[in-house]
């Protein structure tokens, strides 16, 4: 599984929706695995960012697909990063 890390920050209409329905962002980590993905790890921020995600997929096509599926709905956006262990970059480099 590939690891990536997606920044996002509310839209108007989704910090309307997250006041109505805080518990709305648990409900997401399950549409994430029901489209193959994985949440491994979410922080609220403060600051430019409201949320800092760590998820894990098989591949770009799969993180693709979610970020469009969530982007899609209006409430958030997002930017996302692929993130690659020290060790497994140090292995790479070495090549």
């Amino acid at each position: 599984m590939a690891t990536f890390i997606v920044l996002s920050k509310l839209t108007d209409e989704g910090r309307k929706s997250l006041k109505q329905k805080p518990q709305r962002l648990k409900e997401v980590n399950e549409e994430i695995a029901g489209m193959g993905g994985k949440m491994v790890e979410q922080y609220a921020l403060l600051g430019e960012y409201d949320f800092l995600n760590i998820l894990e997929a098989p591949n770009n096509s799969v993180i693709a697909r979610i970020m469009v599926e969530l982007g899609s709905r209006g409430t958030l956006e997002t930017t996302t990063f692929t993130a690659m262990p020290i060790d497994e970059f140090l292995a790479a480099i070495r090549k």
